[in-house]
């Protein structure tokens, strides 16, 4: 190629390139006053609302074990039995007792009865009807007491049969059949799978600025493309001695979303915590900050002072992030206009076409 045509082609080059500079598209946004928020980063663990060690309430040889390791239960279901042969004998016999009783006392009636209807006429002491009478009131203690031991056997048999307290998942059996357990032994390990619990450790330096109300944002580890909404149910004010922390206990406030999760006590979790520190300040969105290797923080403002804006790099000094955004403590000032889109590539004093609309 010629030099002059070779000359010729880098020129248009140039104009080229300087037409593109100078019509860089970008998106801004005002520099607005508003409540900064510091966001605290913190990590938990899913917790049941129910842990129990179950045990039966009476000594007795294991027959039946119904159910196992990870196995679902529901409220009430069977979970073990215990041999009861002799503890249903001792109920057949109190149930007897029962019955002699109630005829006993039916047959002091009736003579109580016919002595007070024929007693004028036939003579009958005074004395003997109030004889009568108090055979009768003991009948009917003895009767109460017998009903009372029959309900007492029924208790202690339907106490060989363990049932789940409340619904659950079997975390670990001790059991074996044919062992011999007592009252206290624990045979199942019961662990409650709804209504989880999202239980974080915070550091004491943040327990002034916690309130019951601030947002909480909760991330499962297992699951990290998900995320709950959180509200605070609780605020533990003892901290650990070690760690210097003390335990806020979350629950998510979207409760279906959360029941479609795969989460299970146990699991690693992690939370966003939204503060309000009490003052305003100037916030920008994230995608305005340019951050440099050299430990520079700078954003592109733009410069309406001409007929074409152009933009200039301004550097600032950044405090909490939130919501997508970053507090300036220096370096800009309200009713800025900040480069947030194409911002990648603009040198100082390069004009700019502001876009309207959303990216």
């Amino acid at each position: 190629m010629p030099d002059s045509r070779r000359a010729i082609f880098a020129g248009l080059l140039l104009i080229l390139s300087v037409d593109v500079a100078a019509e860089a598209p970008v998106r801004v946004e005002t520099v607005s006053s508003r409540s900064i928020v510091q966001q605290v980063n913190v990590t938990g663990s899913v917790t049941s609302p129910r842990t129990a060690v179950l045990s039966t309430a009476v000594a007795g040889l294991v027959a039946d074990i119904v159910v196992d390791e990870g196995q679902r239960v529901a409220t009430g279901d069977d979970m073990l039995s215990l041999d009861a042969e002799l503890a249903r004998l001792a109920l057949a016999r109190s149930r007897a007792e029962v019955r002699q009783s109630e005829t006993a006392l039916a047959d002091a009636k009736r003579r109580l009865a016919d002595a007070e209807k024929v007693g004028a006429e036939r003579a009958i002491a005074r004395t003997q009807i109030e004889s009568l009478r108090a055979e009768v009131l003991t009948d009917e203690a003895g009767l109460a007491a017998s009903r009372a031991a029959s309900r007492e056997q029924e208790a202690i048999v339907a106490r060989h049969t363990l049932k789940a307290p409340f619904a659950g998942v079997v975390s670990v059996r001790h059991a074996e059949l044919g062992e011999w357990v007592n009252p206290g032994d624990g045979l199942f390990e019961l662990v409650a799978t709804e209504d989880l619990r999202f239980d974080f450790r915070v550091a004491q330096e943040y327990f002034g600025a916690l309130t019951p109300d601030a947002p909480v944002e909760i991330a499962l580890d297992a699951v990290p493309d998900r995320t709950l909404p959180g509200r605070i149910d609780a605020i533990v004010p003892v901290k650990s001695s070690g760690a210097r922390t003390f335990l806020i206990r979350v629950l998510a406030v979207d409760i279906d979303g959360g029941n479609e999760l795969p989460i299970t006590p146990g699991m690693s979790v992690r939370g966003k915590l939204q503060l309000e520190t009490g003052h305003n300040g100037i916030a920008v969105s994230r995608d305005a900050i340019l951050r440099y290797p050299d430990g520079r923080v700078t954003v592109w403002v733009v410069d309406n002072a001409n007929e074409l804006p152009v933009v200039r790099e301004q550097a600032v000094a950044t405090g909490f992030e939130f919501d997508g955004m970053v507090e300036l403590t220096t370096g800009l000032a309200e009713r800025d206009l900040v480069v947030t889109h194409g911002n990648e590539t603009l040198q100082e004093g390069q004009e700019v076409k502001i876009l309207s609309g959303a990216p």
